[in-house]
């Protein structure tokens, strides 16, 4: 049995925050993976390999009991530690190779995840004046939430530490059935709601239980990208409709798709142009899919801030056939860190879809279920969307105002009805990536229209989306002030 030497066992440093054991643990299989030390080779005596090395004999024989269990090595009464017999081929040492910018090993589902057009990245620290897509975070009422978790954890209820039901905590699930019935405009039991994570996440789930590879889905065109790209990503063909001041076209939707098995819209504030779905396409709409036996995705995701008169009801309310799935989000009602929204299904989707939940993900964060609930059912909820609508109110009144003072002639804004945002139209500049990245550079946010387009083929129109929720009208003004500065020292395209 050959005895291993010191040069066999020449070891790196130790690196910064691996302990000895594991820096030993480490180095030693390194040399047998790289074929210093072959199999049924003796290693040293667990005495003198911790004198070689500055190390206790405690170390080493952890260290030796640790490559052990992994099938390194193998004690042999008598005669030491030796290399096992049985090992993989090591690797041939062998030049680095480039690593290629996408895995080569994807599936085409893996591509279409890992390419996304509109990547989801944390906003920068602070507020930013005209950040779109997000509520004031700072009137939000924390200590209250704060308040009720600490309340919850006081009970020292047990059972909340368990797993829960995979459609989600079911006082939470009956406070959102009357939420819906009272503000969204139908009627829902509580068997009906399912507590997901994002409303992605509940597109993803209904795409994959009702689409199969190369049936159409039609998006809405300019539409919200995620969207279409968790459609693409499930197999789906994807046929892009344009959008217009009734919101989607369904007549061309119908001629272009007659056989689509899937609709994403957001009839109640189109994304992103904002406006609404009219009555005679929502009618329409609803009796193709009962005609056809598609599915209908209503994402409503800002619906509950409509500033003039009551929220408008949903298309959901219309569904007699049973057909819509209804999906709505806390994220831009409270805050996007909850990471709490919930679908209404339609009855033959109840079942299935609580399995795939259970399968993908069990359920959504149980103790953060349990204070939404509490919030919900004490009042607090309400209260908050009621103060927020009016404040988001008053500054898009503030945006208006900036618009018709700062931006004639640069920038066409139109009525700001309901949301958190708006897009407006670039009228002297063609290139609305640009003209972000300069507003950028003056510190402000904004998002380019033209990233929301489906149709990559045709004519983009050049616009900004504006958020003014986050901020406050003084800031409003200034960051106006500052935009049509950016727009008239920005060259012409």
């Amino acid at each position: 049995m050959r005895q291993a030497d010191d040069r066999m066992l020449v070891l790196a440093p130790p690196g910064a925050g691996l302990t000895r054991q594991d820096w030993l643990t480490r180095e030693i299989r390194r040399a047998i993976l790289d074929g210093r030390l072959i199999a049924g080779a003796l290693l040293p005596a667990s005495r003198d390999l911790a004198r070689l090395h500055g190390v206790s004999r405690g170390t080493v024989v952890a260290a030796y009991g640790q490559l052990a269990d992994e099938g390194y090595v193998r004690g042999q009464v008598g005669r030491g530690t030796v290399v096992a017999a049985r090992l993989a081929e090591p690797p041939r040492a062998r030049r680095p190779q480039p690593v290629p910018a996408l895995d080569p090993g994807l599936s085409a589902r893996g591509e279409a995840l890992a390419r996304p057009r509109f990547p989801m990245v944390p906003p920068a620290a602070g507020t930013q004046a005209f950040r779109a897509g997000q509520p004031d975070l700072e009137a939000f009422p924390l200590g209250l939430w704060t308040r009720l978790a600490a309340r919850r954890s006081r009970l020292n209820q047990r059972g909340l530490l368990a797993d829960g039901d995979p459609r989600g905590y079911r006082p939470l699930r009956e406070a959102i059935a009357a939420h819906v019935a009272a503000s969204r405009g139908f009627a829902c039991g509580p068997d009906d709601v399912v507590v997901v994570g994002s409303v992605q996440q509940a597109l993803d789930l209904a795409a994959r239980l009702t689409l199969d590879p190369g049936d159409q889905a039609v998006v809405e065109d300019p539409g919200y990208p995620a969207a279409a790209q968790v459609l693409a990503a499930a197999g789906a063909v994807l046929v892009p409709v344009s959008v217009d001041a009734e919101g989607l076209d369904v007549a061309d939707a119908l001629a272009r798709a007659p056989s689509a098995r899937f609709v994403h819209v957001t009839p109640a504030r189109q994304a992103p142009l904002g406006v609404p779905l009219s009555l005679a396409r929502r009618m329409r709409l609803i009796a193709w899919a009962a005609e056809t036996g598609a599915i209908v995705f209503e994402d409503d995701y800002d619906g509950e801030y409509r500033f003039a008169g009551r929220p408008l009801a949903a298309l959901k309310s219309l569904d007699r056939a049973d057909k819509v799935i209804y999906a709505g989000t806390f994220s831009k009602l409270m805050f996007p860190g909850l990471r709490l929204a919930f679908v209404v299904l339609p009855d033959r989707l109840r079942e299935p879809f609580a399995a795939a939940l259970s399968l993908t993900a069990r359920h959504a964060p149980l103790m953060t279920q349990v204070v939404l609930a509490d919030f919900i059912t004490e009042g607090h909820f309400g209260r908050h969307v009621r103060r927020m609508r009016v404040i988001y109110g008053e500054r898009a009144e503030a945006l208006n105002a900036a618009a018709r003072d700062y931006w004639t002639g640069l920038v066409a804004v139109p009525p700001i009805e309901a949301g958190l945002d708006i897009a407006a139209r670039l009228l002297r500049h063609g290139d609305d990536v640009a003209i972000t990245r300069r507003a950028a550079a003056a510190g402000i946010e904004t998002r380019p229209l033209s990233v929301w387009r489906q149709d990559r083929k045709g004519p983009a129109t050049p616009g900004l989306i504006l958020g003014f929720a986050t901020t406050p009208p003084a800031m409003i003004r200034a960051a106006a002030a500052g935009l049509a500065r950016v727009l008239e020292a920005a060259p012409r395209q």
